[in-house]
C-alpha cells in the first residue's frame, strides 16, 4: 500500500486501486430517530424530512472528524487521492469533513458523487419500525421471512441484489478511471456489505453470516490493498473504529435500515 499513484502509470496490469477505503457515514439524525422509535415501541419513525435529506447528528460529525484526523495522519502519499460518495446528504457530509480535516493548503480533493452509491430504497416500509411493519403490511413481513433478506424486495424499494447490480457498475468504473489511486468512498451500511460482497466473490450464505456478526458502525473503515503482483484487491481489515476510539468519539452501531430488513 501507499504507491503513488504515478508510478503506477505503466503498468498495463494495473486495473485498481492501490488502496480503497469503504466508510460508512457518521451517525445520522435517522438512526437516533429510529433508535428512540424503537425504545418506545411506536409504529413510524419521526422524521420529517427524505432520507436523502437526513443530516449528521452532532455526534455523527464528531465521529467524521475524528476519521478525518486519522487519514490526515498518514503519509502524504498514502492519503487519499480520490473521494467518491453517496449523494444523501448524511454521507456528503461526512465525506466534506474528512477532506476538509485531511488536505491541506497545497492539496484539494474533489469529492465525487454518485447515486449508485445510494442508500437502499425501501419502499413504502420506509420509516416504518419493525412493530409497524407487521401491523400495517404482515403479508409483507411474511414474505420477507420466506425470501430472505438478500433477495427481498419491498414494493418500490430495492433488494440486496439490487443493490449488488448497481454496485457493480461501480467498481467497474473505478477499476476503469482509478487504477493505481487511492480510493476513498463514503456511503452506507448496505453498500459497505455489498461491496465487499463483490470484491471478495462471496455468496448469499457468507454475506449474510456476516451480516448477522453486528452492524457496520458508523465511520468504520473497510481496506482493501493491492500489493506488486495482487490482481484483486485484498481485505486488510473491516469495521475498523479504532481512529474514532482514538480521538475519544464515542462509536455507534445503529442500523441503517428499518426493522423489516433485520
Amino acid at each position: 500500500m501507499g504507491v503513488d499513484a504515478g508510478t503506477r502509470t505503466g503498468n498495463a496490469k494495473q486495473r485498481w486501486p492501490t488502496t480503497l477505503w469503504i466508510v460508512r457515514h457518521g451517525e445520522s439524525s435517522g438512526n437516533v430517530a429510529r433508535d428512540a422509535a424503537h425504545a418506545a415501541g411506536l409504529a413510524d419513525i419521526a422524521i420529517d424530512t427524505r432520507d436523502v435529506d437526513v443530516p449528521l447528528s452532532g455526534l455523527g460529525e464528531r465521529q467524521a472528524e475524528a476519521l478525518g484526523r486519522w487519514f490526515a495522519d498518514l503519509p502524504k502519499l498514502e492519503r487519499p487521492s480520490v473521494v467518491l460518495s453517496s449523494p444523501y446528504m448524511r454521507a456528503q457530509q461526512t465525506a466534506e469533513i474528512i477532506t476538509r480535516v485531511t488536505c491541506t493548503d497545497d492539496r484539494v480533493l474533489k469529492i465525487a458523487h454518485d447515486e449508485r452509491l445510494r442508500e437502499k430504497e425501501f419502499g413504502i416500509l420506509d420509516r416504518l419500525t419493525r412493530t409497524g411493519i407487521e401491523q400495517r403490511y404482515p403479508d409483507e413481513a411474511n414474505r420477507r421471512a420466506l425470501v430472505g433478506k438478500f433477495y427481498y424486495r419491498p414494493p418500490a424499494g430495492e433488494s440486496w441484489a439490487d443493490v449488488v447490480l448497481r454496485l457493480r457498475s461501480v467498481l467497474d468504473s473505478v477499476s476503469l478511471h482509478y487504477a493505481g489511486e487511492r480510493v476513498l468512498i463514503v456511503a452506507h451500511q448496505v453498500v459497505v456489505l455489498c461491496l465487499r460482497y463483490l470484491l471478495e466473490s462471496m455468496d448469499e450464505k457468507t454475506i449474510l453470516a456476516i451480516d448477522r456478526e453486528g452492524d457496520v458502525a458508523n465511520c468504520s473503515v473497510t481496506e482493501y490493498g493491492l500489493l506488486d503482483g495482487d490482481e484483486a484487491m485484498q481485505l486488510a481489515r473491516y469495521n475498523y473504529v479504532a481512529p474514532l476510539k482514538r480521538e475519544g468519539a464515542p462509536v455507534t452501531e445503529e442500523p441503517d435500515d428499518n426493522g423489516a430488513a433485520r
